[in-house]
């Protein structure tokens, strides 16, 4: 079944349940946020170039940036798919808590596992969803949205569980959200701990502190992926050489570049391509 809302603002939102038919990404409107939820089997799905394998009962949160690619027919899942018309994420991130946290722009989507408990509550949420479809009327558009805040507000509570440390102080989920943000937004241009730092009105050493008590990576290390993820993207489907995806990423020598990218991947930018 596929549920289709539209108000007068540009607003989209797109419910898509593909166990009784065929739906390919092709056929997703762009621009869009997708959550994807795979509720009776494994399927993989492309990312960016990528398969990336969405098991049972796991949920996968693409942002507007993110090209997916998957063919659906007679499978079990289930796809909301929205655009900033409809709700912006970074305009209303005080009302769900997710910028920088569900959706991370181009970087590789986050992906969360649902438990017996969530399978039942996010269930009977679509069952909402379906209910408000069905009832046109001058409210639907709102009833949608606070259905949407609903489900973006309980996927977060669920993706924090995933972090090193679950009862994370909102102040310090807030810094770590933010400092996601800014690399999503300059990596490019900025590459070192002490860019952010001075970003976010903070020391590096305070920053460097707050990741090694709440995060899995450095903070170095997530500019460095960052960066890195943009490189693999560039030199899988760009016809630009290396010289100029180094100049591209902010590197002034591309030997530089080079040095990074074979520490990272454990071959040359050259080796990669070939491959």
């Amino acid at each position: 079944m596929k549920y289709n809302f539209n108000d007068k603002k540009g607003g989209i939102f797109d419910v898509i349940e593909t166990s009784m038919l065929k739906f390919s990404s092709k056929s997703l409107k762009k621009d869009c946020y997708k959550i994807i939820w795979a509720k009776g089997e494994d399927v993989t799905i492309g990312v960016d170039g990528y398969r990336i394998l969405v098991k049972k009962n796991h949920l996968l949160f693409a942002s507007s940036l993110n090209k997916l690619e998957f063919e659906l027919e007679n499978q079990d899942v289930l796809l909301y798919a929205f655009n900033r018309e409809f709700y912006c994420i970074r305009d209303h991130d005080e009302e769900v808590s997710c910028n920088g946290f569900l959706f991370l722009g181009s970087s590789v989507p986050l992906i969360v596992e649902l438990n017996e408990k969530e399978i039942k509550s996010f269930s009977l949420l679509y069952e909402f969803f379906i209910e408000e479809f069905e009832t046109v009327d001058l409210i639907q558009g709102e009833m949608l949205l606070v259905l949407l805040k609903r489900l973006l507000i309980k996927s977060v509570r669920i993706a924090r569980k995933m972090m090193p440390v679950e009862d994370m102080p909102d102040t310090k989920l807030d810094s770590i959200r933010k400092f996601s943000l800014l690399v999503e937004m300059h990596f490019k241009e900025k590459h070192k701990v002490s860019d952010y730092a001075e970003l976010m009105n903070m020391t590096s050493k305070s920053l460097s502190n707050l990741f090694a008590r709440y995060h899995t990576k450095s903070p170095l290390k997530v500019i460095t992926s960052r960066i890195m993820l943009e490189a693999k993207r560039l030199l899988d489907f760009s016809d630009k050489n290396i010289n100029e995806i180094a100049f591209d990423l902010g590197f002034e020598e591309a030997s530089h570049f080079s040095k990074l990218f074979k520490n990272y991947v454990g071959q040359s930018p050259k080796q990669y391509k070939e491959k």
